[in-house]
């Protein structure tokens, strides 16, 4: 690079762009590189969908309440920013499938609703006779060849059978994009069940070679969970990283409303009035919004078409005795075919001991769904009273919340429909040609958990910055 700074400006603070803005300065600082950052956020605050509220003793959380420890970019993440000693794992306990009016627990060995364990699946009374004999059709079917995208619900219906995807797999696969299951893409979501069955030809067969010995020889349960989060709340892990961002400018409360191409680099206009050059630029906001930067955003349809579903959760707080729960259970998925407003609910005290006083009881429920997303618009009662009036049709609560803590996302998890990888790909690389050094990231794109908009963040500031060398050369 020359002696002249150059300049990138990351657009959007939610965990994406305040990953790429770590790392970015990271880089910069380590390898005495000329150049420097800027992170511009339209909110008055960083994080984006992360919220911890704490309220006479609980830790609740608005958005995300953890992430995959396998997916080593979050917890890694969490040790960079300085927090390692804050990492918690979940405690194990059961989780059910509500069927009916009756809670189900997941049958052990269940990978993502894939049975690896017969004697389990067999006794369950999650489903029928012939739904059971049909799942097993999975030992015999032919692998299909065709390598183009497909539904999740047309992929694990043709293995396993209707029941099977209704009564458990689809509650447990929709629930972590909020999205209709006939209409997700198998291979925007979840390929490697794709490659499970181009391999090894049986999903059960497959997913059961592919899991750690331990578990295939049934030995004891774990005795911690496979989730993390930090002991202070999520909202401490972007405290802990906006600290360390000392060599970043940082405006908040300031929305970029258009970029224009100029010369080598961009001319980024603020609401504020103000202009900002840029030389490479990456944009995390929901695909929404980036589209509508851009002064040809009419090349970029899919982005301003693709849905997102809205969302909303209900925290309340109980004396502990009030409530009245199912074994040792940490939480329960809803099937779609049941009469239900929420879709899915975790008994947090259980499964986050630390987010509760002694004594107390914390629950929290989640409500909203493709094609049914009436009730986030609702008024804060009448949540609450829908939610309530669900959760003792299945448990035994006898008195009311000491508080409650409703949290809107409104159009926030964007849907990863049949055909979306390839779409991104062309978006991608219209963005490559026509804006030079421009990159996008986040959870509109390849991914909506925490890890995967981490590993999005740093992956941008790497080729931002691979961008600005090869320029200078």
């Amino acid at each position: 690079m020359t002696d002249k700074k150059k300049k990138v400006v990351i657009i959007g603070g939610g965990i994406t762009g305040l990953s790429a803005a770590f790392y970015l300065q990271k880089e910069i600082q380590e390898n005495n590189l000329q150049a420097e950052s800027f992170l511009i956020e339209a909110s008055p605050r960083l994080g984006g969908k992360i919220q911890t509220v704490h309220k006479d003793g609980f830790i609740i959380e608005r958005g995300p309440d953890s992430f995959l420890e396998r997916k080593v970019s979050a917890p890694q993440f969490v040790k960079d920013v300085g927090l390692a000693s804050e990492l918690v794992n979940n405690a194990t306990g059961r989780s059910y499938v509500l069927v009916g009016d009756r809670l189900h627990p997941i049958p052990a060995g269940a990978v993502m609703g894939i049975p690896t364990q017969i004697l389990p699946f067999v006794t369950t009374g999650l489903f029928s006779i012939l739904g059971k004999a049909r799942a097993a059709g999975d030992f015999i079917l032919p692998a299909k060849r065709d390598t183009g995208d497909q539904s999740l619900g047309h992929f694990f219906r043709r293995r396993l059978g209707n029941e099977v995807v209704e009564n458990l797999i689809e509650p447990l696969l929709s629930g972590i994009y909020a999205g209709d299951i006939d209409k997700l893409s198998l291979m925007s979501t979840f390929p490697q069940f794709h490659k499970v069955e181009q391999d090894h030809r049986s999903l059960i067969l497959g997913m059961k070679k592919g899991l750690p010995a331990s578990n295939q020889k049934h030995e004891p349960a774990r005795k911690k969970g496979i989730f993390q989060t930090v002991k202070g709340g999520l909202q401490s892990l972007v405290d802990a990283a906006e600290s360390k961002l000392d060599d970043t400018k940082i405006l908040k409360g300031v929305k970029v409303e258009s970029i224009v191409k100029k010369n080598a680099g961009y001319i980024l206009r603020l609401s504020n009035g103000e202009m900002i050059e840029a030389d490479s630029v990456i944009i995390t906001t929901p695909h929404q919004q980036t589209a509508n930067m851009l002064p040809d955003k009419e090349n970029y349809q899919y982005m301003q078409e693709m849905p997102s579903t809205s969302v909303a959760t209900v925290a309340m707080a109980f004396p502990e005795e009030a409530v009245d729960i199912e074994g040792n259970g940490t939480g329960f998925v809803i099937s779609r075919n049941g009469d239900y407003t929420i879709t899915a609910c975790t008994w947090t005290h259980r499964k986050w001991p630390h987010t509760v006083p002694a004594g107390k009881a914390l629950i929290r429920a989640y409500v909203g769904k493709a094609g049914d997303q009436a009730i986030v618009e609702q008024p804060d009662h009448e949540i609450i009273s829908a939610v309530l009036e669900d959760l003792n049709k299945i448990m035994k609560i006898d008195k009311k919340p000491e508080f409650t803590v409703v949290s809107r996302w409104k159009e926030a998890m964007p849907q990863y429909n049949v055909g979306h990888q390839e779409e991104i790909l062309e978006v991608k690389t219209k963005i490559m040609n026509s804006y030079p050094g421009m990159f996008l990231a986040g959870a509109s794109y390849s991914g909506v958990g925490i890890p995967d908009c981490i590993d999005q963040g740093k992956m941008a500031a790497a080729n931002a910055l691979e961008y600005l060398k090869k320029a200078t050369l």
